[in-house]
Order: structure tokens, then sequence, then C-alpha cells
């Protein structure tokens, strides 16, 4: 059971992140629904593992989280910038992350915290 959970949370998790692309930009690639999972789960993993953490600091390792693996996942698949650019914003590094998404990434965390939660204690409740 506990895999069909994780497999939900991680389906719920990719979807998301691709439905964000589709409203930001219009387009999104099967990448994002493999790390956009990968992502909820981390970041769901935090919220199970760390809910003492003050408030503010689950989001902000939360965007740390989601950072880095937009930064494993362009490195992987991003290789020719066809999937995201940010060669051309400030303090980017290798064009495949960017200061200016880690700060968005605040509130993509903290949204994907609490919808961990929920959805979490629904898959619970089923069993």
């Amino acid at each position: 059971m506990k895999i069909l959970r994780k497999s939900v949370l991680f389906a719920a998790g990719g979807t998301g992140y691709v439905l964000l692309e589709f409203l930001w930009r219009g387009w999104s690639h099967i990448s994002m629904f493999l790390a956009g999972g990968l992502c909820f789960l981390l970041v769901g993993h935090l919220e199970e593992t760390e809910p003492k953490l003050p408030a503010p600091v689950r989001p902000l390792a939360g965007a740390g989280i989601i950072t880095m693996v937009e930064l494993a996942a362009g490195l992987a698949v991003n290789r020719d910038y066809t999937v995201w650019d940010y060669r051309s914003r400030p303090g980017n590094f290798c064009g495949q992350i960017c200061p200016l998404y880690a700060i968005l990434w605040i509130g993509v965390a903290w949204a994907a915290g609490k919808l961990y939660r929920a959805l979490s204690e629904k898959l619970e409740a089923v069993k």
C-alpha cells in the first residue's frame, strides 16, 4: 500500500508541476513530470520528517530541494537548452538554475507542502 500511496503522490506532484509550466509558459516537457513528482515526494518527506521546523524554514528548504532537482534534471536532459534556458538570467548557474526561480520556488514549496499533507491524509484514510 505504501508504494501505491507514493505512486499517487508522485503522479500528483508531476501533474501539478506540468500544469504550473503550462500556466507559466504555455508548454512543458515529460522530464518536468518526473522532476515534479520527485520534488513533491522530497518536499513531502521534509514535511513528514521535520514538522517541528519553523513554518518559514520548511518552504525555504523546499525551494532548495526544488532548485537542486531542477539543476540535476537540467544537467541530465537540458544540455541543449531546449527545455528551458536561464543563461540570460542574472546569477544563473550553467543556464539551468537562477536566483529568480529559486525565490519563486519558495511559494511553490509552501503550497506543495500543504497539498502533500492534505493528499497524504486523504490517502491514509482510504486504507
